[in-house]
């Protein structure tokens, strides 16, 4: 793939989905950095939405990289279809460099990765495994919170990896032409099951946190009640029954490819994420 020029502090980079896990974290480092960041979320000042391809163009306009995650998921239905228009109208609008945030083993997110090397900009694909952040800043807090833990997985072990190493994996591929054309594969250090990873959860809060085992069906009938939509209790129903099947009970080296370090360790981040208190329990937290 022929570099047609480097991309500098003087260019314009879009972050889809600054406003989440990776994107905030993408977002504050290249801004520490001197970059110029185009937020894109449906909040923004340059609103983007994937729901809403009008809010599409205006966000590609006048950016010389995008840091791409897609809403709610690549295993979403209807991600290929968006992921090529997005990466096409990327291309037209002169986008030079393109990072993608893709699933491990996941169908769709491969397809959605073969869009994106096929487009004719210069590309990554950062392709990984469950965050260890699903366990503070999304899914799992509340149970953690209230107690116990109820997922429908049993001893499958998964490598769970840091958000901050995707971060600065992502910033490394946007900034620096020798990430150009490179798929990393990005895992923690050590295969945890999700019994294990609450179990350290529970050592380093020192409360008793319970992690049980349960159908897929008791799972989605627990997600309707709390009002969840039909859509997202079918992807995290795939998600669960599908990809975390063992196929991803492997380590990769892609932190340690693009990076040249060891990836963080869950433990790390559990000693960091127990230290805020955000895992106290729910009666603790109101008192």
């Amino acid at each position: 793939m022929t570099i047609n020029r480097t991309i500098d502090t003087n260019s314009t980079i879009l972050v889809v989905g600054s406003t989440g896990k990776t994107g905030r974290r993408v977002a504050e480092r290249l801004s520490d950095l001197g970059y110029n960041v185009r937020h894109g979320a449906r909040s923004s000042d340059v609103p983007f939405d994937w729901a809403d391809r009008e809010t599409w163009g205006a966000a590609l306009a006048d950016v010389d990289a995008a840091y791409v995650t897609y809403f709610p998921d690549l295993a979403a239905p209807g991600s290929i279809a968006d992921i090529q228009t997005f990466t096409e109208l990327a291309v037209a609008r002169g986008v030079q460099r393109l990072v993608l945030l893709s699933g491990r083993g996941e169908e769709d997110a491969e397809a959605c990765e073969r869009v994106v090397q096929a487009a004719g900009l210069e590309w990554t694909i950062i392709r990984a495994t469950w965050f260890a952040q699903n366990f503070n800043e999304s899914y799992f807090l509340e149970p953690i919170q209230a107690g116990e833990v109820a997922l429908p997985v049993g001893s499958v072990a998964e490598p769970f990896v840091d958000a901050d190493d995707i971060a600065d994996v992502a910033v490394a591929a946007l900034t620096d032409d020798r990430h150009v054309g490179e798929l990393y594969e990005l895992t923690g250090p050590r295969l945890l099951t999700f019994a294990d990873a609450v179990a350290e959860i529970a050592s380093a809060t020192g409360r008793e946190i319970a992690f049980v085992s349960i159908t897929a069906e008791e799972f989605a009938a627990g997600l309707a009640e709390q009002g969840a939509p039909e859509e997202v209790i079918g992807l995290l129903i795939y998600l669960f029954t599908h990809v975390l099947d063992g196929r991803n009970a492997s380590l990769a080296d892609g932190v340690q490819r693009a990076l040249g370090r060891e990836p963080r360790d869950f433990k790390v981040f559990v000693a960091d994420a127990a230290a805020t208190g955000i895992w106290a329990a729910v009666t603790e937290q109101g008192e």
